[in-house]
């Protein structure tokens, strides 16, 4: 029968230490494997060792990913990372469409929040960070996709403020270290 691994940490040993000599000195016998397992779990702040059990437990599922959206395809991100130079700009718009929503999330990132932009201010961003030379296509892509909110009239914009995926979170990580990564090398 195989066991889990529950690992085992306390914040101070002294304190261990000194519950297992109380307990031990109390006991008329040599206390048996569960009662050495409860000590140990109470001097970790557990109540019995079910209790330590089910800590370590709940601990392991909040460290896993929550769903499969939040597992990251890392071959996919660098991928996609191919697409923009090192200064973070995009080269060319992807021909697939999975790469091209991580494209429109890498440059929603790039788009200052809560600030209001009228049309060619907006354009005037988007130009900064791409190079192809279609600003157009992409603040319609950002508008289609509910990254850029627009009036009716198109005159005014601004970021819709939410929490991208994780593929487009780690597609901004690797960017932003792609770019502090050649400043560095510039400075030197």
């Amino acid at each position: 029968m195989s066991r889990e691994s529950l690992p085992f940490c306390v914040d101070d040993i002294s304190v261990l230490a000194k519950a297992l000599r109380t307990r031990l000195l109390a006991g008329e016998a040599v206390p048996g494997h569960v009662e050495l397992l409860n000590i140990l779990a109470r001097s970790a702040g557990c109540r019995n060792f079910q209790h330590f059990r089910a800590k370590a437990m709940a601990r392991d599922r909040l460290a896993a990913p929550r769903t499969p959206a939040d597992a990251v395809d890392l071959a996919r991100v660098t991928a996609v990372a191919r697409h923009f130079d090192a200064k973070g700009r995009l080269l060319r718009w992807p021909s697939k469409r999975n790469h091209q929503l991580l494209c429109l999330w890498a440059l929603w990132a790039g788009i200052p929040p809560r600030q209001t932009f009228d049309e060619r201010g907006i354009t005037g961003h988007l130009q900064a960070r791409h190079l192809f030379g279609d600003p157009a296509l992409l603040r319609r892509e950002l508008c289609d996709l509910g990254l850029l909110a627009r009036t009716a009239d198109c005159r005014e914009y601004r970021r819709v403020e939410q929490r991208p995926p994780a593929e487009a979170r780690a597609l901004v990580r690797h960017l932003e270290q792609a770019g502090e990564e050649t400043l560095r090398l510039l400075s030197a």
